[in-house]
């Protein structure tokens, strides 16, 4: 099956929309094939401001309805509490308040991103996909995620090139208590990185210090930029720490 076959099967549905590379080329394709498609973009603390900006930006280029639903995830404490299987809760939450909003707007068909390239076992919020019957056409349809981003390219997406981003609460070791204050202080270092041109790189908690991994190739420029990195960080942070193994 492809993807024009699945949405001539399932012509109405409603799309779990982070602004990334997969649900990007999803929405596009559920579009380019004449579905009835919505987005729904979940808003949480877990997630960055330019997630949003990007989600909305492809919704508006592709004249779809994107509806923005926000869900207090620090309220739930199980979350919180960061176990082993946080995100399968986390995922667990975002899809049940999807699915509500979807089915009061008429939709009963929910599909998310995941494509064909994604191991279940490096996705654990895969058991509540299965859970609530989420569909994955990428996935349903052999499709990798080099194959999205080649799709993308020529589809003309912005997304086309977009690093991969796990949520904010990646970067707290599993077992210490999710804050909102932990969660603003590494969206706020991983925006200044950004703007000193860094790309595909991660800022982890470690105790009260902050441990920066980064591609190889952007180990010089780290070098090169130690001092202010540095000077930014430890307002947050205790210590900065820089991983030499590398990302990638």
């Amino acid at each position: 099956m492809d993807l024009k076959t699945f949405f001539q099967k399932n012509s109405k549905a409603a799309l779990a929309f982070s602004g990334g590379v997969d649900s990007a080329y999803l929405l596009y394709a559920a579009a380019h094939y004449g579905a009835e498609v919505r987005a729904y973009y979940v808003k949480t603390s877990f997630q960055p401001q330019f997630e949003l900006e990007d989600a909305r930006r492809l919704a508006e280029e592709l004249k779809v309805t994107m509806e923005v639903i926000e869900v207090p995830i620090l309220e739930n404490q199980v979350i919180t509490e960061n176990p082993v299987d946080r995100c399968y809760h986390c995922k667990k939450a975002i899809f049940e308040a999807i699915l509500r909003a979807a089915r009061e707007d008429g939709f009963t068909v929910l599909l998310d991103g995941t494509n064909a390239s994604d191991e279940e076992g490096d996705r654990p919020g895969m058991r509540a996909l299965r859970e609530l019957a989420v569909r994955s056409p990428l996935r349903e349809c052999g499709i990798t995620k080099e194959e999205v981003r080649r799709l993308s390219r020529e589809a003309g997406l912005f997304t086309w090139n977009k690093p991969a981003y796990a949520c904010l609460a990646t970067r707290i070791l599993a077992g210490e208590r999710i804050t909102e204050q932990k969660l603003a202080a590494v969206e706020a270092v991983e925006n200044y990185l950004f703007s000193l041109g860094f790309t595909d790189f991660r800022v982890r908690k470690i105790g009260d210090g902050a441990r920066l991994q980064l591609p190889e190739s952007q180990l010089e420029r780290a070098l090169e930029y130690r001092e202010k990195i540095v000077a930014e960080l430890k307002k947050y942070y205790c210590m900065v720490l820089l991983d030499l193994e590398t990302r990638g």
